[in-house]
């Protein structure tokens, strides 16, 4: 059998102007999914996001908000590729979208939204989280029957000073900054502003979706950041059945309670082929904490150190826990703080688009919709092999995908090319979820409907 190298292709090559064929057919999918969440008549019904004085003209705030949708979901990023999708005849009629809006205008009206429309946008995302929570199996977004949450703050740099509410952050980089609240993989919450303190907005998102994990067996994660007494006080508060902080900011006193527990309180030391690691439990009450806390407490030793290195985890813990197991779950963080990162690199949102806070916040606000859309098309309706997927390896290879229209004699017919291996799952998709035509001359809605 010859070897296997790189040959030049035998084919002739030819470069066409073609207006029957897009490279994004995989957004029928999406689109599909917004009408059975019934997302397009949920902004259609919300008045706040038309600032238009006549209605009659213009782009509606649902064709506004379906275009950058179907942009970050196909991978762009900016308004500029919102304009450059909207060249996609094809992709525009298959999405029933009679034309796409430049970015100037889509610019104009993400200036023209107010706090409430902002609101309402952050309310119809968690309408789709409590929806798609509702609607997945349990064993793919809950961890041993609990709910997950998790907080965290990322800085969004920005260049130049004209960017509203951006400030200097303690990397000395001007920027903003956007919190999170996170339920299971969903992105339930986030405000983006010029925070001062990485935890500012966490009791305000507390107590906006406390109602949401009442009654139910939960975990919340947070870093050292939320680990200021006035943030523990408000944690304890939450009613979570258990929760663990990072906590390395004030361990002096620590240091000093666990170096005088007695040898019998803490575990004993593990083989020698293991991480010699020691664990207990520490009481303390740090300023500004109503009550006393309990601290997991780990102290290890490196070659030639002749004092004990301790960590602390400040939790809530069940009654079978161990020191040991909280450090153990804690790990799992790490897992959410890439989640966290796969949001900002898997949609690009480094850069806000607009100088306007309440602008920036629309946009930042309508990229929440559009990653829990593709998380929840992931966990509702991929196969099992495909929950590990990345939401970049989920646009690259189920939304990037070939679509050609051809017309018959009173109707268009649009021929979608599935990959090897996935044909079954989209003829299942189309058939349950995508609306069929029915006999007749079409009739045209002004907004989707199941």
């Amino acid at each position: 059998m010859p070897a296997v190298t790189k040959h030049k292709t035998k084919l002739h090559i030819q470069v066409t102007n073609s207006d029957q064929a897009t490279a994004h057919g995989g957004q029928v999918l999406i689109d599909a999914f917004c009408r059975r969440f019934g997302l397009w008549k949920r902004i259609h019904q919300e008045p706040s996001l038309d600032p238009r004085k006549r209605t009659g003209a213009g782009f509606s705030p649902v064709a506004n908000v379906a275009q950058l949708l179907f942009t970050l979901t196909s991978g762009g990023a900016s308004l500029a590729d919102a304009e450059r999708l909207a060249k996609d005849s094809v992709l525009m009629k298959l999405l029933g979208l009679p034309k796409g809006a430049d970015q100037t205008t889509l610019g104009q009206w993400l200036r023209g939204q107010t706090k409430e429309s902002v609101i309402a946008l952050h309310r119809i995302n968690a309408e789709l989280v409590d929806w798609a929570s509702q609607q997945a199996k349990p064993g793919r977004w809950l961890h041993g029957g609990e709910v997950e949450l998790f907080f965290d703050d990322t800085q969004i740099e920005v260049d130049g000073h004209k960017f509203e509410a951006a400030r200097i952050n303690y990397d000395g980089e001007r920027a903003l900054s956007w919190q999170t609240l996170w339920q299971g993989p969903w992105l339930l919450d986030g405000i983006l502003d010029g925070a001062g303190d990485v935890s500012e907005h966490l009791p305000a998102l507390l107590e906006e979706h406390q109602h949401r994990w009442q009654d139910r067996a939960s975990y919340f994660y947070a870093d050292s950041g939320s680990s200021a007494g006035k943030f523990l006080n408000r944690v304890e508060a939450a009613n979570f059945t258990r929760w663990s902080i990072s906590y390395n900011k004030w361990t002096d006193k620590l240091d000093r309670l666990a170096a005088e527990l007695p040898e019998s309180q803490w575990s004993a030391l593990p083989a020698s082929d293991q991480v010699q690691e020691q664990y207990a439990w520490v009481k303390h009450q740090p300023g500004e904490c109503a009550q006393a806390q309990k601290f997991a407490g780990v102290r290890w030793k490196k070659d030639g150190d002749l004092m004990w290195r301790y960590a602390y985890r400040v939790c809530q813990t069940g009654e079978k826990d161990s020191p040991q197991a909280v450090f153990e779950r804690h790990r799992l963080k790490g897992a959410k703080e890439q989640g966290f990162s796969e949001v900002l690199s898997g949609l690009d949102l480094h850069h806000p688009p607009c100088q306007s806070l309440l602008a920036n916040q629309a946009f930042y606000a309508i990229a929440m919709l559009a990653y829990n859309l593709l998380t929840s098309l992931k966990v509702l309706d991929l196969p099992d092999d495909a929950q590990s997927w990345r939401i970049q390896t989920l646009i690259r290879y189920l939304l990037t995908v070939p679509v050609s229209v051809s017309t018959h004699a009173r109707y268009e017919v649009a021929r979608i090319c599935i990959p090897a291996g996935w044909l079954r799952w989209w003829k299942l998709f189309i058939d349950q979820w995508v609306p069929k035509r029915k006999p007749g001359r079409p009739v045209i809605q002004a907004v989707d409907s199941a």
